[in-house]
């Protein structure tokens, strides 16, 4: 992480409150958080708790109800819908779960596809997706569909198609979610890989303990709001399972 600790994300006052019918829910409670350049993040909370609404508002896919989000000083939440696509397009890479690959291309033309969008021409788009399919192992496979890959293959299809435009951040909603246990790992070392080497900031959302060993920082979220922010040397692994700072056991605290 660079020693100049720039601040690349900036969430002030963020609240986010959802109609569902008559009754009104508020997901966030005034969120205050900063993300610093090159950071790897790890955003962990139960579910329902708002670690995903916060995780959106991040990345630009939903609107706070109240606050700004900056994303390098720019206000995205006042953005209209053109200036935010160009915004998420050449600054935000995104990961998700399902992978989120269109079928019917081949790996190649699901890592170029955003360049095309970029307006960056056919066969400069080609070399650097092979570049990053290479980057990423699959040097070798780049004219193979999604259903022709396994899962991990298909999530780093979808870490490579993340770097296409060169983005200061990377957004990683669950990228181990749907992966066995090894090939997690490898999507987890692939992540902090680009992080301490490429200096791209890694934001996770996620239920992944095994993301404590990587991150710079965790972000845990309780009941929609930031209950802490804990360094990695802060916290508290033990073998075989997760010590009691984890778990909410602090001071004394009982189990809920």
């Amino acid at each position: 992480m660079s020693e100049e600790r720039r601040t690349i994300v900036r969430v002030i006052g963020v609240t986010k409150t959802f109609t569902m019918g008559k009754q009104k829910l508020q997901a966030l409670k005034g969120v205050d958080l900063e993300i610093y350049s090159g950071e790897y993040i790890s955003i962990m909370g139960p579910s329902g708790s708002g670690k995903s609404t916060l995780f959106n508002m991040i990345g630009g896919l939903d609107k706070p109800t109240d606050g700004k989000v900056f994303i390098d000083e720019v206000d995205i939440s006042q953005l209209d819908a053109y200036e935010l696509a160009w915004l998420r397009n050449r600054k935000i890479g995104y990961i998700f779960q399902t992978f989120n690959l269109i079928p019917v291309m081949t790996a190649l033309e699901n890592v170029t596809l955003p360049m095309t969008f970029a307006g960056m021409n056919a066969d400069d788009a080609q070399d650097k997706g092979i570049e990053l399919l290479t980057l990423v192992g699959l040097g070798d496979r780049f004219q193979h569909k999604p259903l022709e890959l396994s899962g991990g293959q298909q999530q780093r299809v979808a870490v490579a198609r993340s770097l296409a435009n060169d983005p200061a951040i990377i957004l990683a909603d669950e990228p181990t979610g749907n992966l066995d246990l090894t090939t997690g790992e490898e999507i987890i070392e692939l992540l902090q890989m680009l992080s301490t080497e490429r200096g791209v900031t890694v934001i996770s959302a996620t239920h992944d303990y095994k993301m404590l060993n990587v991150s710079d920082r965790v972000v845990w979220v309780r009941d929609g709001a930031v209950d802490r922010v804990e360094k990695r040397e802060e916290l508290d692994i033990t073998i075989g399972g997760i010590g009691e700072k984890l778990t909410g056991q602090k001071n004394g605290e009982e189990r809920a």
